[in-house]
């Protein structure tokens, strides 16, 4: 092994060829012999290039509709072997095997067959094999030998041929390499993750990868490092939003940003909704005829805590929204689109980061869901789960109003998406108290009413705004006593999973206060 490693010979076998032609023209000007094989030989001789075959290095054409071309002892050992090594070099003379120095390959589109929802018979021919062999294969000979496995380190290559007299020094090899390995990990979780959801049973073994998106200034804190990955999946979402505007987001934006999208996408063709999320938990949520009217009502829900928050709209941000959004301190926005005087609104505020989706998050598409643990990972489906008027089960003497069911529905969608034990009071169609996260029920039951009655206060409002509300519980009470401070706090319903020991005292307590209660069925518990 050598610092330098001189560069001669070159395999490009490549399905993404954007920069292709001008790569190899460049490696063709510094006396680089080229390898190449099928579409992309085609493409070079194309451009004028002098190519040779792989199938004329070999002996042996490519067969069996391109499974096997690169496959051979002529490629992996010119790969492979040590150049510094007596036996290998006198092997490679033995066998006639010349050196490959260079090897640029990027992999079957695997993941965008299975994105487009191919068949299966078609997912499995994007299921690349001698690609990854030739990576695994050059990146771990990289003492000699050159894998780029990335469009974007095209560059980096020429330019160390550039500076170093058409050699490569050992640190890039090195650092190509490792972005070589990261790639076929990342490729064959791909296609792990996709046969684990053809197959029944839980895999023996899962694994997760991602490409690197941004590298952000730090973590949850300034004393952790952090980074955004992605996974390459098509979802709306903020990992597939485009940015127009304001500095780069923090870890802290990402997740929140992720939340409050995944939020508001429950609400598709729902009419106009926003939801302002703040530290992951909702702050408030409404429905309303505009947006602007349903921004203004979810934030009338907790004024405090709105500052400083992020906001998701179900609809394309309008002007008149935009003007009402920057009232006040707001970190980001998301939204399936904004129009052209809206951005011109938001152009004013500079720090004020705004996305657009292609559209909203389909909340019954299946995904996994995983957290690290000390020494492992929980991985569960995500919570898709979902109720309909049919799904209810009214356990009181009265039964709800129209109304009342409407916001008891409503009320539940919301409680999906706060941390446990949630409790979420609705009053035509807005959250009117939200309380997050406690360790008791109780607690969050009255830490929402608190708050209802702290923005009664504010708005000078002669009743808090829980006053003829309905209560949603993201998982049962095990007590009367949450339901109890529910009904003092003015809540004339309430909907929950039901299943506790205690359900018969819980529905007494309800038919004493005249409650109308509903069972789901379901909980929705968010940790």
């Amino acid at each position: 092994m050598t610092d330098l490693a001189p560069l001669r010979r070159a395999l490009l076998s490549v399905s993404d060829k954007s920069g292709l032609v001008d790569f190899a023209t460049a490696l063709a000007g510094q006396g680089v012999e080229l390898l190449s094989t099928g579409g992309t030989a085609k493409a070079l001789r194309a451009a004028g290039l002098a190519v040779k075959d792989v199938s004329d290095v070999t002996g042996f054409p490519e067969m069996m509709d391109g499974r096997v071309k690169t496959l051979h002892p002529v490629v992996h050992g010119g790969l492979l072997a040590l150049r510094d090594n007596d036996e290998h070099v006198a092997a490679m003379d033995a066998h006639g095997i010349g050196p490959i120095d260079l090897v640029v390959v990027n992999l079957y589109p695997f993941e965008e067959t299975v994105a487009k929802g191919a068949p299966y018979a078609e997912v499995i021919e994007n299921i690349d094999i001698g690609g990854p062999a030739m990576i695994r294969s050059a990146a771990k000979n990289h003492g000699f030998v050159t894998v780029v496995v990335d469009v974007e380190d095209y560059g980096d290559v020429l330019a160390e041929l550039a500076a170093h007299d058409g050699q490569t020094r050992y640190a890039l090899r090195q650092r190509l390499a490792q972005a070589a390995y990261a790639r076929t990990a990342a490729y064959d979780t791909a296609v792990s993750t996709w046969m684990a959801g053809e197959v029944d049973g839980t895999p023996r073994r899962r694994t997760f990868g991602g490409a690197l998106t941004q590298t952000l200034r730090y973590g949850e804190n300034p004393h952790q490092g952090a980074a955004f990955y992605t996974d390459g999946t098509d979802r709306p979402g903020v990992a597939t939003a485009t940015q127009h505007q304001g500095k780069e987001l923090s870890y802290n934006n990402i997740n929140d940003t992720d939340a409050a999208f995944e939020l508001v996408s429950e609400f598709a063709g729902q009419g106009p909704t926003c939801a302002i999320i703040k530290h992951a938990n909702p702050c408030g949520v409404a429905t309303s005829g505009t947006l602007a009217e349903a921004y203004g009502r979810a934030f009338d829900c907790d004024r405090t805590s709105a500052f400083g928050g992020i906001i998701a709209l179900n609809q394309p941000l309008d002007a008149a929204t935009a003007r009402e959004i920057t009232g006040i301190f707001t970190e980001v926005v998301i939204a399936p689109g904004a129009s052209d005087e809206a951005r011109e609104i938001f152009a004013a505020k500079k720090n004020l980061r705004l996305l657009t989706t292609v559209g909203l998050g389909d909340p019954a598409r299946a995904a996994l869901a995983f957290k690290q643990v000390s020494g492992g990972f929980l991985v569960q489906d995500k919570d898709v789960g979902k109720i309909t008027r049919d799904d209810l089960k009214v356990v009181t003497k009265r039964a709800p109003s129209d109304q009342e069911l409407s916001d008891m529905l409503f009320a539940w969608t919301v409680a999906k998406h706060v941390k446990s034990n949630a409790i979420i009071y609705v009053k035509d169609g807005a959250t009117v108290g939200v309380g997050a996260g406690q360790m008791s029920r109780v607690d969050s039951t009255r830490i929402a009413a608190r708050k209802a009655q702290d923005m009664a206060d504010v708005m000078g409002l002669p009743a808090p705004l829980t006053q003829g509300s309905v209560v949603a519980s993201d998982a049962f009470f095990p007590f009367a006593d949450g339901l109890i401070t529910a009904a003092e706090a003015g809540a004339t319903a309430l909907i929950q999973p039901g299943g506790s020991m205690r359900d018969d005292e819980v529905i007494a307590a309800a038919d004493d206060a005249g409650l109308a209660m509903i069972f789901t069925g379901m909980r929705h518990f968010r940790h």
